[in-house]
């Protein structure tokens, strides 16, 4: 939600509050996830707008300084509205700046209310809220979510709220079959956005780590999980990249941005850091790289190159469910679901091998502002050159006429 910038926003560190410890940040978030438990509005706890904490004296006495910090500050982030020359400034929720804050923490490696590192402690509360979002109870919040985030309820499949069976079960609701049509569906070379999201992209991994992830452990193989000399990384030296950030409101299944066929799916185990962009902006924090996520390796139709799919995990998101990604050897086109992520703000970065694609330019300005830009599924972020599917189609088609004659 847009609101009027009538202060400065805040650059997070945890000297703007000098006065609160690790753990009064740490009790702050045992509170606000039990807290999801008893009370049905999410606007009161999880959800509560940075801009709101001045009013809710329960979270004020827990974080001193918080208040003043709230008054002093817009907490959050700008992104930009394709096709318009203007920003919009979106609040971040309370657990989100809770969660950002820890962070700092993680870097000094010190222990959270005596004996936890903050890898275990928010491990500990992500999956204690998605075992709450997924008990029948939390069905009581959905009405809560809508409103504090006006969702669009006539654009989903099923539109009663009332027929969800939990939280969880509604996060990852679906829409209507033609609510988010693909751009420039008939031109084969096109390539359209993952996700609702908040999108940047870079043509290669340099850009993006000068512009964007500042994580000194970003790569593509870390990326990946795989060895530098895995052959898994041959064709992505010199990768594009396109980062899609969910937010909670956002729908959250997520889709393919190819016409492609469907390779195999690796798990990496990890953490459940914020993707907040000022987590991703921040020298110290890898959160790409040490997130827990899944890896979908693709072949690109146009070109019979492969693409990586990975869906990242983040702060009290519960689980990567695949739906259309998992049946290994079938083709999907452009738009077409290939799963979603459970309870929480989470990431897709789709990995291109050099020249697969060029990005829309407006993208590409944005992204080197640097600043977000809002997109829904469907929508074009590039094409792949004609000529470059030329070349590299002929020689999948006669690659695959060679093995099925085999």
């Amino acid at each position: 939600m847009s609101e009027p910038l009538d202060k400065p926003v805040e650059t997070i560190h945890p000297d703007n509050l000098p006065e609160a410890t690790k753990d009064d940040f740490a009790n702050a978030l045992v509170q606000v996830v039990e807290h999801s438990e008893t009370n049905d509005d999410v606007s009161h706890h999880i959800h509560t707008p940075f801009r709101e904490v001045v009013k809710m004296r329960w979270i004020t006495k827990l974080i001193p300084g918080i208040e003043k910090l709230a008054a002093e500050y817009h907490i959050g982030n700008f992104v930009a509205l394709r096709g318009k020359n203007e920003d919009f400034f979106e609040s971040m929720p309370l657990y989100t700046r809770i969660g950002m804050h820890l962070l700092f923490y993680g870097k000094e490696q010190v222990k959270l209310l005596g004996t936890k590192s903050v890898e275990n402690f928010l491990r500990e509360q992500t999956e204690k809220q998605g075992r709450h979002f997924d008990s029948p109870k939390s069905a009581a919040s959905i009405p809560s979510f809508v409103k504090t985030y006006a969702i669009q309820t006539d654009e989903l499949l099923e539109p009663d709220l009332t027929k969800y069976k939990n939280f969880n079960d509604f996060f990852a609701r679906k829409l209507l079959p033609d609510v988010r049509p693909v751009e420039n569906k008939a031109d084969a070379l096109g390539i359209c956005s993952a996700a609702d999201s908040r999108l940047t992209v870079y043509q290669t991994v340099d850009l993006a780590r000068q512009f964007w992830i500042k994580g000194s452990d970003f790569s593509i193989p870390n990326l990946l999980n795989v060895p530098a000399d895995s052959p898994k990384v041959a064709p992505f030296r010199d990768a594009s990249l396109a980062i899609f950030r969910l937010a909670p409101a956002d729908y959250h299944r997520f889709h393919s941005p190819i016409d492609g066929v469907i390779g195999e799916i690796d798990h990496v185990p990890g953490q459940f850091y914020t993707v907040n962009p000022q987590a991703v902006n921040e020298k110290g924090f890898n959160v790409f790289t040490a997130n827990s996520r899944s890896v979908l390796y693709m072949t690109h139709v146009e070109t019979g190159l492969p693409v990586a799919f990975v869906a990242i995990g983040a702060l009290l998101v519960g689980s990567i469910k695949w739906t259309g990604g998992k049946e290994k050897g079938s083709t999907v086109k452009r738009g077409e679901e290939l799963g979603y992520f459970a309870y929480g703000g989470s990431t897709v970065v789709t990995v291109f091998p050099k020249g697969v694609i060029k990005f829309d330019q407006d993208l590409i300005q944005n992204s080197k502002r640097p600043i977000e830009t809002y997109v829904k599924v469907g929508y074009s972020i590039g094409k792949t050159p004609s000529g470059l599917a030329k070349f590299f189609s002929k020689k999948f088609r006669s690659a695959v006429k060679k093995i099925s004659t085999t």
